[in-house]
């Protein structure tokens, strides 16, 4: 009997890291700073991917440390996950300026772009002016025999970039002081510990995957048809990034009195 409430306890604890994995992906810096991100591109499936390298990211780093406590028995001090929150606020600053960068950028080459057409439909030639951004400019080349294609290749992941890896990886630094806190006084097995922290990853990149596809889904939209509404949307996920990120940098730093803590 002892035994099966034992399993039963496990279980009951993973459990909780899956389900605790899952909503902590819906913490609002994670989804300010991913859906900044996700603002960069026009099409679900690199938005989704998005929230999959950040998960990768934001797991890498929660095993890593929590290996460390496990193992070493210790703790994150206090002062050091203020500065490692206060350093999610200057990347959520950081993506919000470069998003409204690109953003301002490409809007200036979509009225700049311009091309003479002619074309000669029924005989008849005419030129007409063309606006196109550098992304959907030229249709890819036709295939040479005994060459592959780029596009039979995927590109997905290059395409995306390691940006969602490294703001994952941020978040999960700042984000295990207090998961390794859990770790610490409830938990006496490393092994034990790892797969709560392996299926707490999973469910917060199941969690942020699912948002992230969702978040991009008004951009992949807006992208073709509506380019004001598209680059619209876009400012104004990059303006909501920098807000937060400076109101969060002073509830962490100024607030909070963490200058208080430097040597």
């Amino acid at each position: 009997m002892e035994t099966s409430l034992t399993t039963a306890g496990v279980l009951a604890l993973l459990g909780l890291g899956l389900v605790f994995g899952l909503k902590h992906a819906t913490e609002v810096d994670h989804v300010v700073a991913v859906s900044t991100i996700v603002s960069e591109h026009r099409n679900v499936f690199r938005s989704a991917l998005v929230g999959g390298l950040w998960g990768a990211g934001h797991s890498a780093a929660l095993v890593l440390v929590g290996l460390l406590v496990l193992v070493f028995r210790v703790s994150i001090p206090v002062p050091v996950a203020g500065w490692l929150e206060f350093g999610v606020a200057l990347m959520i600053i950081t993506l919000g300026v470069l998003a409204l960068t690109k953003v301002l950028r490409r809007r200036a080459v979509l009225h700049m772009h311009r091309h003479l057409h002619q074309h000669s439909p029924d005989g008849q030639a005419h030129v007409h002016v063309h606006f196109h951004e550098q992304e959907n400019e030229h249709e890819p080349p036709a295939p040479v025999e005994g060459v592959a294609s780029p596009a039979q290749h995927s590109h997905a992941i290059a395409r995306v970039g390691f940006k969602p890896l490294l703001v994952g990886a941020m978040h999960g630094l700042a984000g295990s002081a207090a998961l390794t806190l859990l770790v610490l006084t409830q938990i006496q097995s490393v092994w034990l510990g790892l797969l709560y922290l392996a299926l707490f990853g999973l469910g917060s990149t199941l969690g942020m995957l699912l948002m992230s596809g969702l978040i991009g889904l008004p951009f992949a939209l807006s992208a073709r048809r509506l380019s004001g509404f598209h680059y619209g949307l876009q400012t104004v996920a990059g303006s909501l990034s920098i807000a937060f990120g400076l109101w969060y940098a002073y509830a962490t730093a100024i607030s909070s009195h963490l200058w208080q803590t430097l040597p």
